[in-house]
């Protein structure tokens, strides 16, 4: 098995607008394609939003409805502490870099500003912004 990817929130609405740059894109596509892989964190963040457009909200419903979903466990919870009373990033960014590194997959995202923080805690992180 090769190296496994949870995407982070702000990268699946990237991906789904189509402003990665193409050869995101075109990674993204293979990614969702074959194994996608998400936080129940990012399934909240992306349909609690209320889009002007209802079909946005449809299109998210149908990446996820094609997506794996990583719940929470006390392994994750232990994790999560012990990152954001390190870095200070906010809880939901927590979650979500903890059970990355939980699973041992690297977490895609471009949000840098905290998720570069939680490398030093173990975290394997790729911005697909700047990663090709």
């Amino acid at each position: 098995m090769g190296q496994k990817y949870l995407i982070d929130t702000c990268t699946v609405v990237k991906y789904l607008d189509e402003i990665l740059p193409p050869e995101a894109i075109s990674f993204m596509d293979a990614l969702v394609d074959d194994d996608c892989k998400v936080s129940f964190i990012t399934k909240i963040e992306l349909l609690v939003w209320n889009p002007p457009i209802a079909e946005d909200i449809r299109v998210r419903e149908e990446f996820l409805a094609g997506s794996e979903i990583h719940y929470i466990n006390d392994e994750i919870i232990n994790i999560a502490i012990q990152i954001r009373k390190a870095t200070h990033i906010r809880l939901p960014d927590a979650v979500i870099a903890a059970t990355a590194i939980h699973r041992d997959y690297v977490l895609l995202s471009t949000n840098d500003n905290d998720f570069i923080k939680v490398i030093p805690l173990g975290l394997k992180y790729m911005n697909p912004e700047t990663a090709f």
